[in-house]
């Protein structure tokens, strides 16, 4: 095998909110991408995270690519004058888009692991750390924010050492090769990404490093191999990403294995179900820096976009006709978490302007998601205007509900739900490894949290600082709205994340809400003066003024049914003087409920109905008198 020396090719991967993207930024800038007259937001802070949803929750959802030209020491002593072209995949931090991780893994040749200096490792360093070992790809740690005034700089280390070494040990156990001589020489860098700072010598907890990322760059280009390929082998390439142009179309991203790619060359096209096709590459696109600029050919080891294909979809891959050797289809983990998606049945569906509201819209805008979502899966129902979709965790699915309602679409979306499998006759769910950081102080209120959702403590460690760290292995539908219960009890100072653990039998029945719901039994518009009467009987989650319908849940009753209630009705008008009649009455304010939050509120024979204006939670029935038949059904039943 043959090593180009003049690339690299690098993801960065970590848990969510460890510094990925604001590393990519400052590799960005040190490498002189970005000229004094270029326009980027906030003078290039997360630049990468070009979507609205990302820059509004601060996470990366959505795999990037980007190249950095580098021209350093270590390039001069490989002889390399033009310097390195290295590049760099930011990949998402939260294990519900752990897809994008494994295909950012498959288009590169080693890793660079940050962890947080205070934090230490979490689920998602786990997950993409055994990904990474399990595909034999070198691993260089960056100990990030180690100006964090609460740094532990030498515990993180070592606990990081011990990770890799205790995920080696599994694979190696699971028959896998790793080199565990290689894993006791991992090369640690310790850096400020805000700072634009590194260095190879540990600085004190909470200082700065003493250079600029230079020593990163260096140790990246000793520590990772250059794209290896067979100069004997024909080509092989593997679409890794999709993206779109106005100008071109769709454009397919892919990381060529093995030969040579050329604009206007015709090449075989092997889909998914293993049919091909000859199709002639019409546009052949390099990247530099954040864009993308024309190129007439391209080698083994690069990572480029081609045009032409208009039907082409990640996993599949564009070999020599005469010679045609396919890759490997991307293999990700089995999806967790569903919810039916189908069009809006509520009275009010079709209220807003140009909204979406049929069921082939909803079903062509499903099926586009899942040609760019590999870990997705859309089944159908018995009903024809909705279908069950399946995805890794509770915010994959609502950042797709989110991101088709800001499209114009009006939804009904059901309640998640847990996907169970069968194995021996027996019935198994998903489990979740969940990490928990939390002040001293909240230790029970937390733990008995967990015990109900049927959580099992595996570790509990005190770092003597006043802060707690736990670890449960719980039921995947127990997580499903643990969130709000859990900043509840802690009062927003707790810090929690999970990974996939695999399947076990089914742990039981789970409680998932002990109070019930007000119901607006009428059609109207909601008043002031009514909800005043009724706030005793519970909070809102509607506004004064909201138009309202039968079936529509109103607010939340702390007792453990629903409750029917009137919240159209209207003062009484008298022609007598009072001195107290008009007297001004105090209205809680109702609490706003975004479309995460609706979905952990809504319960079991609820929904949420999703319009571009309104996100409102109602029942699936929306007529009392037959939930009442159906509630007395079912109570006959339990009784027999």
């Amino acid at each position: 095998m043959a090593v180009r020396p003049d690339m690299r090719n690098v993801a960065i991967v970590a848990h969510v909110d460890h510094g990925k993207t604001t590393l990519v930024d400052a590799m960005l800038w040190q490498s002189g991408v970005f000229s004094d007259h270029d326009t980027v937001e906030k003078t290039g802070e997360r630049v990468m995270d070009s979507g609205d949803l990302e820059r509004e929750k601060g996470i990366t959802i959505l795999a990037k690519n980007t190249a950095v030209h580098y021209r350093g020491p270590a390039a001069s002593a490989l002889g390399l004058e033009d310097g390195v072209v290295i590049n760099v995949i930011d990949t998402p931090g939260h294990a519900d888009f752990g897809g994008e991780v494994e295909r950012g893994l498959s288009m590169v040749d080693g890793v660079v692991l940050l962890v947080d200096a205070s934090e230490g490792p979490l689920p998602q360093t786990r997950f993409v750390l055994r990904k990474a070992l399990a595909a034999n790809l070198p691993v260089v740690v960056v100990v990030n924010k180690v100006d964090r005034p609460d740094s532990r700089i030498s515990e993180v280390v070592s606990e990081t050492t011990d990770l890799l070494l205790s995920l080696a040990q599994d694979l190696d156990d699971e028959g896998g090769e790793v080199d565990l001589d290689a894993l006791l020489d991992v090369p640690v860098v310790y850096a400020s990404a805000k700072a634009g700072k590194s260095s190879l010598n540990q600085p004190e907890d909470g200082g700065l490093p003493d250079s600029d990322l230079q020593p990163l760059f260096e140790t990246i280009l000793n520590r990772i191999p250059g794209p290896s390929y067979d100069p004997e082998a024909p080509l092989q390439a593997h679409v890794t990403n999709l993206d779109a142009s106005p100008f071109l179309g769709r454009l397919a991203l892919l990381r060529i294995h093995n030969g040579t790619l050329k604009k206007g060359q015709t090449v075989q096209w092997v889909k998914q179900d293993g049919s091909t096709a000859n199709v002639r590459i019409s546009e052949l696109l390099v990247t530099e820096g954040l864009d993308r600029v024309p190129a007439t050919e391209a080698h083994a080891g690069e990572i480029v976009a081609v045009a032409g294909i208009e039907d082409i979809t990640i996993g599949e891959s564009l070999v020599d006709p005469e010679d045609p050797r396919p890759l490997p289809l991307i293999q990700v983990d089995d999806p967790a978490i569903s919810m039916t998606i189908g069009i809006n049945t509520s009275p009010m569906a079709g209220r807003v302007k140009g909204a979406k509201v049929t069921a082939r819209q909803v079903k062509d805008r499903l099926d586009r998601e899942l040609i760019g979502n590999v870990s997705l899966k859309v089944l159908p129902t018995s009903r024809p205007d909705a279908w069950e979709v399946q995805g890794r965790g509770e915010l994959a699915l609502a950042i797709l509900v989110e991101q088709m309602r800001r499209e114009g679409f009006e939804l009904t979306v059901g309640k998640p739900q847990v996907v169970t499998k069968m194995i021996d006759g027996k019935k198994y769910e998903p489990m979740e490894r969940m990490t928990i950081d939390i002040p001293e102080e909240h230790l029970g209120a937390v733990t008995q949290l967990m015990a109900a959702r049927k959580g099992r403590m595996e570790t509990m460690a005190n770092h003597g600082t006043g802060w707690i760290r736990l670890e449960f292995v719980v039921p995947a539908r127990g997580l499903i709205g643990f969130r709000t219960a859990f900043l509840t009890e802690t009062r927003g100072t707790g810090i929690a994340a999970s990974i996939a653990a695999g399947h076990e039998p089914w742990q039981g029945e789970i409680v998932r809400r002990l109070t019930g719901s007000l119901v607006s039994d009428r059609p109207g518009q909601a008043t002031p003066y009514a909800m005043t009467q009724l706030q005793e009987r519970g909070s809102f989650i509607i506004q004064p003024g909201s138009e309202v319908y039968e079936g529509q849940v109103v607010g939340e009753n702390p007792r453990g049914e629903d409750m029917d209630v009137n919240i159209c009705r209207e003062k009484k008008q008298t022609n007598m003087r009072s001195a107290t009649a008009e007297q001004f009455e105090n209205l809680t304010p109702p609490r706003r409920l975004t479309l995460e939050e609706s979905l952990e509120f809504a319960a079991d024979d609820e929904c949420v109905e999703v319009t571009p204006e309104d996100i409102r939670v109602r029942k699936v029935v929306l007529e009392s008198q037959e939930r009442f038949k159906i509630a007395a059904r079912l109570r006959r039943e339990n009784k027999a």
